[in-house]
């Protein structure tokens, strides 16, 4: 059997012995093919015998005399076996009709069988054959049927060369029509429709498995490959040998993010049963489109012996043909929760694959990437247990051609930051545990909370620790304190030191008037923050997780849902968030309860707002400017409680009018720099604060 472009292993398919295909026709094939096209002339021409014997010659008037009608059947079958040319032609006709019927003709039979085609079915399919594989019969027809326009086949030219009666062979129900083996054609008013073999269904008994034109673009070839040592590959495949034996009616269900590998999953597990898959990519199919792509694709995935994998977000809000599913395997794959439409009497059997392992990413990332031979292991592992990427992805970064881990690592940020959209915004981290000012009480519980984030992934594959903690790996923490006082900064930090991102995630998105959507963008988010190596960032969580009030109408009810559900996305989360608030007070103490840290960010004191102004001076001057300055920062920072965003703004400021004023910095400016900042609030610097740094100077 032969290929072309539109054979279904066109893009991804590999060898062409993975669909079982011969490389040329089948002897028998080509005779068949012959024997289809000379019975149709003989047909013709029995017919233009019947013509002649009324006067009606090639190059006489169209039509007989009054007292002839060359479409009186009952006549010209009388005339057939009456007549020593009638003989003589039936003679001929059926020695060809004997000669196919004495061939093996694999593919004839074949979809006789398969789609359960009757006589008058199979010989209308040849007809319609005939006239695709020679063109020349057109005009033949047109003459034999008495209407110079008519160079194709119609019902009722069949009936007439083939000997039926009145009675129909075409049925716009009939399994001609169904699956799509013979289309009808658009006809002007008062004329038949035009009957005309799909041009697939002629390659396949040409001996080439083809799709058509749409379908071959969104069909692919899947490779069984090497499993994961976590893919329940064996399950599936007595699955579905089970299904092939018992004829059961499931419909396989591969859950999984997109790159996870649940394509190949499917194709290794029928692979073990010797059959080959085709995936049909339906993201581009049209509503309009998808009755005829799905029709030839389950008829392609019939005629090859093939299964079919199919992919495609939309498939959700699809509806299958339940008579047309005829193939065994059948297999769906789709993202965790996504739901299908029912589908006849069809069962649906789901297998959730799991994700790899930290061992198995490790050995993937030797795999895909060659320049991973020069990594050092602890590179390697800190690759394999920071981003939890899938097979896919893994095999993304490595056709970029990476040279370093550190290379690896930022492409494999750059992976995940489009998952959450519009929903969150990516922060840049560029603080240090040197840049952050806290007591020391709150340092070492946020380190320890950082030195678990980065330990977590390779703590939980222990099966024992998983068992006692069922509901969720995850890993949150709870931020409270005033504005400025570095909840913000200290999440940056932790980002920083775990090499991940950190998303803001946008609570003006999130949270809704509209009873449901909280809970709607909530599920959103946190589907989306699964797939991604990131730690998530909740600004004013309070907005999402207050606490929950007595229910006087439905929107108080669906407030208490949607902070019930949060509760429960958080618990089911495996990934590292944060939730900063100034207003802890008003959480749902269940909420608070449930979170292993929580962290009260104080107002700093004197001594911490010293070290703060230092830091900042020295970072927006230079280092030589703190050391004169040093009275004037004692004083300020004694004599004046504000927040460490606050002292950045206003050395900010007061740098900027000292540039202004072509001064080097002084105290002057920095009480410029702070009076403004404290504007802000209503406040002002004490005046004895503000004369003891004016006399400094």
């Amino acid at each position: 059997m032969t290929t072309d472009a539109s054979t279904i292993d066109r893009a991804e398919s590999g060898p062409r012995d993975r669909l079982h295909v011969a490389p040329e026709p089948p002897p028998h094939s080509v005779e068949v093919l012959d024997l289809i096209v000379d019975r149709a002339w003989l047909c013709v021409r029995r017919r233009t015998a019947w013509l002649e014997s009324l006067g009606i010659g090639v190059e006489s008037t169209p039509r007989p005399p009054l007292s002839a009608d060359p479409d009186d059947l009952a006549a010209e079958l009388e005339w057939r076996q009456a007549s020593a040319a009638g003989r003589e032609w039936n003679a001929a006709i059926a020695a060809i009709e004997r000669r196919l019927a004495g061939q093996p003709g694999v593919h004839l039979q074949h979809l006789t069988e398969t789609f359960g085609l009757t006589d008058a079915d199979r010989d209308l399919l040849q007809i319609c054959v005939a006239a695709h594989l020679d063109p020349s019969l057109g005009p033949a027809f047109a003459h034999v049927s008495g209407h110079p326009a008519r160079a194709f086949v119609t019902d009722a030219l069949a009936r007439q060369l083939l000997g039926y009666g009145r009675r129909p062979i075409w049925q716009p129900v009939g399994p001609l029509a169904v699956w799509k083996l013979v289309h009808a054609g658009p006809a002007t008013p008062g004329e038949p429709e035009p009957l005309a073999a799909d041009p697939a269904v002629v390659g396949w008994l040409c001996g080439q498995l083809t799709a058509g034109e749409k379908l071959a673009a969104i069909v692919h070839h899947v490779r069984p490959l090497e499993p994961l040592d976590d893919w329940p590959v064996d399950q599936l495949a007595l699955a579905l040998q089970r299904n092939q034996v018992k004829e059961a009616r499931l419909r396989f269900v591969i859950e999984g993010p997109p790159g996870s590998g649940r394509s190949t999953f499917a194709a290794t597990a029928a692979a073990q049963l010797g059959s080959d898959c085709f995936r049909v990519d339906t993201s581009e199919v049209s509503d309009d489109d998808w009755p005829a792509l799905f029709t030839q694709a389950q008829r392609l995935a019939v005629i090859g012996g093939l299964g079919l994998i199919w992919r495609g977000e939309n498939l959700q809000h699809r509806r299958w043909q339940a008579g047309l599913t005829a193939v065994p395997t059948q297999v769906v794959v789709c993202e965790p929760g996504q739901s299908l439409p029912p589908c006849g009497d069809w069962i649906d059997y789901r297998i959730r694959l799991p994700e790899p392992s930290v061992a198995e990413r490790r050995r993937l990332w030797r795999a895909a990437v060659p320049s991973s031979n020069t990594w050092s292991e602890p590179e390697l592992q800190s690759l394999a247990e920071r981003f939890a990427l899938t097979p896919g992805e893994i095999a993304a970064v490595g056709g970029r051609a990476v040279a370093t881990a550190s290379e690896a690592a930022e492409l494999a940020r750059e992976t995940a930051r489009h998952r959450l959209g519009d929903l969150g915004k990516t922060l840049d981290c560029p603080f240090s545990w040197d840049d952050i000012v806290l007591p020391e009480p709150l340092l070492q519980g946020l380190q320890d909370f950082a030195f678990e984030a980065r330990e977590r992934v390779r703590f939980w594959e222990n099966p024992d620790a998983r068992r006692l903690f069922p509901r969720g790996t995850g890993l949150t923490a709870l931020l409270n304190g005033p504005s400025g006082t570095g909840k913000t900064m200290a999440t940056q930090v932790i980002a920083a030191e775990l090499g991940l991102d950190l998303i803001r995630i946008d609570m003006a998105r999130v949270v809704s008037k509209y009873i449901g959507e909280t809970a709607k963008h909530l599920s959103e988010i946190f589907t989306r923050a699964a797939r991604m190596s990131a730690v998530l960032l909740f600004d004013e969580a309070d907005a999402l997780f207050a606490r929950r009030t007595e229910v006087k109408d439905a929107h108080d009810r669906h407030a208490n849902t949607d902070t019930s559900y949060l509760l429960q996305l958080l618990e089911e989360f495996r990934g590292v968030a944060f939730l900063t608030t100034n207003k802890k007070g008003n959480i749902d103490p269940a909420f608070i309860r449930r979170i292993r840290y929580v962290f009260d960010f104080p107002a700093p004191e004197a001594r911490e707002r010293r070290r703060i102004w230092g830091k900042v001076v020295r970072a927006l001057a230079n280092p030589e400017t703190e050391a004169p300055l040093a009275p004037t920062l004692d004083q300020l920072a004694g004599s004046t409680p504000v927040s460490g965003a606050q002292i950045k703004n206003a050395v900010l400021a007061a740098v900027f009018i000292a540039r202004r004023r072509g001064e080097p910095l002084s105290g002057r400016h920095l009480l410029a720099g702070l009076h403004r900042e404290l504007g802000k609030e209503g406040r002002s610097v004490s005046p004895r604060g503000r004369a003891r740094v004016e006399n400094e100077h």
